[in-house]
């Protein structure tokens, strides 16, 4: 046996291989679409609203915009890059067939790391809506059993198939929907003129930072082509999901932030803009109403996590960058039953240690790293004579590709010191592991298996 498996490039590598190992393609044109609406509204939209105000004020929509470009340039080139290939992994088989195995098993680190990281500060959030029901489940055991319960249930549910979890999500994705529509609704009924100030116009630094913020809002859409291999005709209906659904986000988020500046004067103060702007124009049922559509919102973006994150060890175990065990499939429900309990420990570790601000933070630098290696590789596939032919062509796709680098060099520069050192010290971690595995832990595996 190697030492180190090199990558196997996409336009050699077996069509299929996790139908090979026993995983199915069950994911449908709509279920992709609803798994990226579900992705992308989360918790942005619930908790960060007041936050961006904060630092923008009225010039929030004009971030919101911004943002909305940024990432938008950064899903074309996920259409395009995707659209050639057909297996479990997304950003990390694109950058392992671009730049080879190194590279390619940081970018899977690093984003498997964002995943769970997000999960856990979303699952923060959740117990912070839970709280506005039951407040026991604010602080203290209360806390702790909500944050262990909503991981171990989802783990199970995804372990029980990847069918029941897509028809799942699409019922949360229906849910949060109709909860953000009400309130756009009702609230462009109530608006006051006066809310819209445009006299003071923030700093660089300051506008800057809300879009930096927004990010975490808009992104989440890379976790819609991690199960590649279990979505029916990926190459075609990839692009049209990311693209379909990302439009119908733009619209919603601008709509809700327009109504919330017009219709709470205190929204740079509000801890939960959305219910608290409910509650001035509607009355606090109207307010219970919008807490529970973040509930349902939550719940359904933290399902979604759990589905595609194991699926991001299982791709890095079949390439044999991790051990074969993470690669296992479980024999009657047909999902990698291993990655997903390791995947969904790790995500209970991170919800009980941490909080939402920061935590989103650091996952929203290390996603706009693994965006960027995704842009990089369309820039690098296009002049690969042997890469897998494109099923979808982005649009002046090397001008938004390089735009994308350059803006979220833009993005990323505005990070904090704190959360680009964590950042980097992840990154190390990742090499470690890598390096760690291949030289070591191949041959240990290879001994104690008897392989050659």
């Amino acid at each position: 046996m190697t030492v180190a498996t090199p990558p196997i490039s996409g336009a050699t590598r077996p069509e299929a291989p996790a139908e090979r190992a026993g995983l199915l393609r069950r994911i449908r044109r709509w279920d992709l679409v609803a798994l990226v609406l579900n992705c992308v509204v989360g918790a942005g939209i619930f908790g960060l609203p007041s936050r961006v105000f904060a630092l923008a004020g009225t010039y929030s929509l004009v971030a919101y915009l911004a943002c909305a470009v940024v990432l938008g340039l950064i899903a074309l080139s996920f259409a395009e890059v995707a659209s050639r290939f057909s297996t479990t992994g997304g950003p990390y088989v694109y950058a392992r067939d671009a730049f080879g195995a190194v590279v390619g098993f940081e970018v899977g680190w690093l984003l498997w790391l964002a995943r769970v990281t997000a999960f856990g500060s979303l699952a923060n959030l959740f117990a912070d809506y839970a709280s506005v029901f039951v407040p026991a489940t604010g602080a203290g055991i209360g806390r702790v059993v909500v944050l262990t319960g909503i991981a171990g249930a989802l783990a199970l549910l995804n372990l029980l198939g990847v069918r029941p979890s897509t028809l799942v999500t699409n019922a949360f994705t229906i849910g949060k929907v109709s909860a953000l529509l009400f309130f756009i609704i009702a609230g462009m009924l109530f608006i006051s003129r006066a809310n819209y100030s445009i006299a003071a116009r923030p700093d660089y630094t300051h506008f800057s930072q809300a879009v930096l913020l927004l990010a975490f809002a808009f992104s989440g859409f890379e976790m819609a082509v991690i199960p590649a291999g279990e979505i029916e005709e990926p190459g075609r209906q990839i692009p049209f999901a990311l693209l379909f659904g990302l439009g119908i986000v733009v619209v919603l988020y601008v709509l809700i932030q327009f109504v919330a500046i017009g219709t709470l004067p205190t929204l740079g103060t509000s801890q939960r803009p959305l219910a608290d702007a409910s509650a001035r124009f509607l009355g606090t049922g109207a307010a219970a109403f919008i807490s529970a559509g973040a509930l349902v919102s939550l719940g359904g973006t933290l399902n979604s996590i759990a589905l595609v994150t194991p699926r991001l060890l299982f791709a890095m175990a079949e390439d044999r960058c991790l051990p074969r065990a993470f690669g296992a499939v479980h024999a009657r429900f047909r999902t990698p039953h291993v990655s997903i309990v390791v995947s969904s420990v790790v995500m209970i570790a991170l919800a009980l240690s941490g909080s939402f601000a920061k935590l989103a933070a650091i996952s929203t630098i290390i996603r706009l790293l693994t965006y960027a290696a995704t842009c990089a590789a369309l820039l690098r596939l296009r002049r690969q004579p042997n890469a897998p032919p494109a099923m979808f062509t982005a649009p002046l796709g090397r001008f938004a590709a390089t735009a994308a680098l350059v803006l979220s060099a833009w993005l990323l520069s505005n990070s904090s010191r704190f959360d680009a050192l964590t950042t980097v010290t992840a990154g190390v971690v990742g090499l470690l592991i890598f390096f760690g595995y291949t030289l070591l832990g191949q041959k240990i595996a290879a001994r104690w298996t008897k392989e050659p």
